[in-house]
């Protein structure tokens, strides 16, 4: 096993994920499925990257807004944006999620997809996590990346199901993770298409279409693949729906895989679960893990190492 999954320490949990892959491609066994019904989907935020102290996209709405407001009067003077823009980030902690939201449609909607991709682009060549001080594009979750290449060279289809929006994922998602831009899921806001300077583009409109989480990620993996996970890959209650739908969901006769990326190294990341608020609180699911035989992977037991490269950790500036 030890060409397999090498950042995995060996172990019960290393070991149900290659006993799962064994049992469903070995042609031979009362367990095998067919390659196109292998469908696996991931979380994205804190399953295949960091998603701390806060998700990446919040920190690239957070940046687009300030450099907004810079330039507006008008928004600068209205909050949450004057508390981002003195950088009172306890000010905009107070305000809460309707903050972030706002902030949110500020700086993704009113201009077309390209120009928004481009934004995305150019933010994630400069900018860095400000306390694991590291590119964000180089906080990808090595055992994962190697959790989708084992999967891959074995006949699944890989898929992002995410609350992040799908525009932000799929600028990255190729390049970071082999997962191509139609096999993105995430949040969406409402478009439509226009002409400009006799182009047509498509335009994001100010309007949630689509948040992709808790019980909508199972509703949108049958809308938008249109067949059941035999793996799903989490971290915390808001891929809770995503794990019981795969695991226990009527229409597939084979074995499935629920795995939980569970935070415990607050040495060479962050350690979290229970009790946390904006993102990746571990609570129900984790209560729940062992009636629906999910794996809990427990980062600081079972990762050699967490970061492509070297661990950053002890890079980290003071909170």
């Amino acid at each position: 096993m030890s060409e397999v999954l090498p950042s995995w320490n060996e172990g019960t949990t290393k070991q149900a994920i290659v006993d799962f892959v064994t049992r469903v491609t070995d042609e031979g066994g009362s367990d095998f499925v067919s390659p196109n019904r292998r469908i696996a989907v991931f979380d994205n935020d804190g399953t295949l990257w960091c998603e701390q102290p806060l998700p990446v996209q919040v920190y690239y709405a957070f940046d687009a807004a300030k450099e907004k407001a810079s330039n507006d009067p008008e928004l600068a003077s209205r909050e949450p944006f004057k508390a981002l823009l003195t950088g009172d980030m306890k000010g905009v902690s107070a305000q809460g999620m309707p903050a972030i939201i706002e902030i949110v449609k500020e700086t993704h909607t009113g201009i077309t997809i390209k120009e928004y991709e481009e934004s995305v682009q150019t933010w994630l060549q400069s900018a860095r996590h400000p306390t694991l001080d590291r590119p964000f594009s180089e906080l990808v979750y090595q055992p994962m990346l190697e959790v989708l290449t084992y999967l891959r060279a074995n006949g699944f289809l890989t898929f992002i199901v995410s609350g992040g929006s799908v525009e932000f994922m799929r600028v990255f998602a190729e390049e970071t993770y082999g997962i191509a831009p139609p096999q993105v899921i995430g949040s969406t806001f409402k478009t439509h298409l226009e002409t400009r300077d006799g182009i047509p583009v498509i335009v994001i409109d100010p309007e949630i279409d689509l948040f992709d989480d808790k019980a909508a990620k199972p509703a949108a993996i049958a809308k938008y693949i249109g067949r059941q996970p035999i793996a799903c890959f989490g971290n915390s209650d808001g891929d809770r729906e995503m794990l019981q739908w795969t695991s226990r969901g009527i229409g597939v006769d084979a074995p499935r895989l629920g795995l939980i990326v569970h935070h415990t190294d607050a040495e060479r990341e962050f350690a979290y679960d229970r009790g946390h608020v904006l993102s990746g609180k571990l609570d129900e699911a984790w209560n729940e893990a062992a009636d629906y035989g999910w794996v809990l992977a427990d980062m600081k037991r079972d990762w050699k190492t967490i970061f492509p490269g070297a661990d950053a950790k002890s890079k980290r500036a003071s909170q």
